[in-house]
């Protein structure tokens, strides 16, 4: 079978070029919200600047699992839209804080699948690249035993294959090969193949 030409990859450079331009595009996009947005692992928090005079009654906002509606009564909501991923409603929260400039509307948003980035608060907002996402190690330490080592042998695997190396699982099928190979030196294994 003939080989198929592959447009070549991008140069290091012309990489680097290309993810400057990317993130240029998307923070250009994520400035345009009429909110500001922050993510972790388990959680998002949004903000938004309200006028001075708003109280917290005059505030309108529903936040389900699947979606969220927050704005000024009878004005235009600030957010109105479907979640991308489901949250815990009774975990979540908003409240109205009185900063610099006037008053901010504060919404925590505690997500359901704690393994997850968010490449925006509502499906219809612009994306971001979640794959850029560089998360805190600090704040591996927070997570419970199970779920901190889901996260690290995920990243170990990440390593790995980034470096062309086989990962964990490869790993230790490799390790029962050689071991039954040691215990069976009479078997031929000169065409196993691992898979």
């Amino acid at each position: 079978m003939a080989d198929i030409d592959r447009p070549a990859s991008p140069s290091p450079e012309d990489r680097k070029r290309l993810d400057a331009e990317a993130k240029q595009k998307e923070d250009e996009e994520q400035s345009k919200l009429p909110y500001k947005w922050v993510q972790t692992i388990g959680d998002l928090d949004l903000t938004a600047t309200i006028p001075a005079n708003i109280k917290g009654r005059d505030l309108d906002v529903k936040l389900t699992r699947n979606g969220v509606k927050a704005g000024i009564k009878g004005q235009e909501p600030i957010i109105d839209g479907t979640f991308p991923h489901q949250i815990h409603v009774d975990e979540s929260a908003w409240t109205l804080e009185s900063v610099k400039d006037g008053k901010e509307l504060n919404i925590h948003l505690d997500k359901v699948n704690k393994m997850e980035w968010w490449a925006h608060v509502i499906t219809s907002a612009p994306k971001i690249d979640t794959s850029k996402i560089t998360p805190e190690n600090s704040k591996l330490g927070d997570l419970d035993g199970e779920t901190r080592g889901m996260v690290e042998k995920m990243m170990y695997d990440q390593r790995q294959k980034e470096m062309g190396k086989p990962t964990s699982e490869e790993e230790q099928k490799m390790e029962m090969l050689k071991k039954f190979q040691a215990q069976h030196p009479e078997m031929d294994f000169s065409n196993a193949k691992m898979s």
